[in-house]
């Protein structure tokens, strides 16, 4: 993994407890797999906890470590750094995803009560309106009883962010996901839809689906335009299921609302005009694990360590099938 991630996500209580459970070499931490020194450290390693930056695990890093058995991921997507020929050789993959998820959920959740309000629609308006309050009848609807709200994939996140807003009883919610279990949907208080049913009852549309060449564009012009009027979409999945084009067209008209935590690309051209809307709301890919927050997928990826050397199953095991409907 990167350096810096290594120093952000294991401080001493994350340290004591892979000593504890692990014969540690010299050097612990390495952001790089071709040099000698990396390639001797390859040869005797029996297990890789991976996090941000870790490099491809190709054909070639491989026949280097041959007593290698698994691959214990403390960040969420595996896709970067594993692929086929990890699978080919039977070894161990696990993701600390699900620690992940949790304050993505809670992102979303905060954005979607703040959306049943039009809240930072309307705080940017009284930098304009000021002293003017008539302005707030320029967003629509501003209730947070008996909305709408459409998720888009039922993952991980998507079925956390459902249980919180069940749990609330603020709103009816749809879940689009093809693959999804409609028992699991229905079990947790929302209704399985189509997005073509979904979406013109979509008073707030979030997207919780995996970036994969299917789900590319998932939202284009005529999605935006099935909305109802004043509608908000919030994405904090991957800014590629949006039509960013599309997406610009149709919050110029000012009657789409939209809350972004990523872009397509990422970041944005300094010349993007949601920059300037005061109906789009730009944030710098923060809803995921950051920071001190960081520190509870590293504790995931260490309980996984402690039942891989118990001879215990994993908890959250990737498979070769996940690589294709996962984030």
């Amino acid at each position: 993994m990167g350096r810096d991630t290594f120093a952000t996500q294991f401080a001493e209580p994350e340290l004591a407890r892979l000593r504890e459970v692990a014969a540690l070499g010299d050097p612990l931490i390495i952001d790089e797999l071709g040099s000698p020194g990396a390639r001797a450290r390859l040869a005797e390693a029996e297990v890789l906890l991976t996090s941000w930056g870790c490099p491809r695990l190709t054909a070639d890093v491989l026949d280097a470590a041959p007593r290698l058995r698994a691959v214990l991921h403390a960040a969420g997507s595996v896709r970067p750094h594993v692929g086929e020929e990890v699978f080919d050789r039977g070894l161990l993959v696990t993701t600390a995803a699900e620690a992940n998820a949790e304050p993505v959920a809670h992102y979303t959740l905060a954005a979607v009560l703040w959306a049943f309000k039009k809240v930072p629609f309307l705080a940017a308006d009284a930098r304009e309106f000021r002293a003017d309050w008539g302005y707030r009848e320029r967003r629509g609807e501003l209730s947070g009883h008996d909305r709408t709200v459409v998720l888009v994939g039922y993952s991980r996140i998507g079925a956390r962010v459902c249980a919180l807003l069940t749990g609330l009883g603020l709103a009816r919610v749809l879940v689009v996901d093809p693959v999804a279990d409609p028992a699991a949907i229905v079990a947790a208080g929302a209704r399985p839809a189509t997005l073509a049913e979904a979406l013109p009852q979509a008073e707030v549309l979030s997207l919780h689906a995996p970036a994969l060449p299917e789900t590319r564009g998932l939202i284009g012009a005529a999605e935006l335009a099935a909305l109802p009027r004043h509608a908000v979409l919030i994405n904090t999945a991957r800014g590629s299921l949006v039509d960013t084009a599309a997406l610009e067209r149709a919050c110029l008209g000012g009657e789409l609302h939209a809350v972004l935590d990523v872009t397509e690309p990422e970041p944005l051209p300094a010349d993007s005009p949601l920059y300037d809307l005061p109906n789009v709301l730009l944030t710098p890919h923060v809803a995921g694990s950051l920071g001190s927050e960081t520190r509870r997928m590293a504790q995931a990826a260490l309980t996984e360590l402690e039942r891989y050397a118990a001879g215990r199953p994993p908890l959250d095991p990737v498979t070769r099938g996940d690589l294709a409907v996962r984030a």
